[in-house]
């Protein structure tokens, strides 16, 4: 059974928790689908100030909607197309302070200001990014990108 708890100590100290009740929540569960969900979940509930998280997953050659947490999303996404496939051809984490100025955006959400994008590498090749948009321009710090690189290397592990 899932139970929240209350994050304490430093933002890195509060993402490193997070990374171990992430293991715990998905330990013994091998179902891509189902661990990518609960990541979601967990993150949603986890970050404020954000209006959409979720996965978009490598299929055919671009990034195909996975499971996620906020308003309906775009489905298909192209390799070096927005954040999302510019991360995954560049094959490392983007933050943009403001979406408004990244030259491609794909808008989904208009209410989206910055957004975050890690892309997630399992035996050297990218299998998909994980996406969090926020309606705050600069939200996400380098603190923040630390952390969530931390939780995709702990996702990593059960997908």
């Amino acid at each position: 059974m899932f139970t929240k708890i209350n994050y304490e100590g430093s933002v890195l100290d509060q993402y490193n928790t997070l990374s171990k009740q992430l293991a715990a929540l998905l330990d013994g569960e091998t179902n891509k689908i189902a661990n990518l969900s609960n990541a979601s979940a967990l993150l949603n509930q986890f970050l404020d100030n954000i209006n959409w998280v979720g996965f978009y997953l490598m299929q055919n050659g671009e990034l195909v909607l996975g499971p996620f947490q906020g308003l309906p999303a775009c489905v298909r996404i192209p390799m070096g197309r927005g954040v999302c496939g510019t991360a995954v051809s560049k094959n490392e984490t983007i933050v943009v302070e403001d979406v408004h100025a990244f030259p491609g955006h794909i808008a989904c959400d208009s209410a989206s200001n910055s957004e975050i994008v890690i892309p997630l590498t399992k035996d050297g090749e990218v299998i998909g990014v994980l996406d969090i948009d926020s309606p705050i321009k600069g939200r996400f710090s380098s603190e923040d990108q630390k952390g969530l690189e931390l939780f995709v290397e702990t996702l990593i592990k059960y997908i």
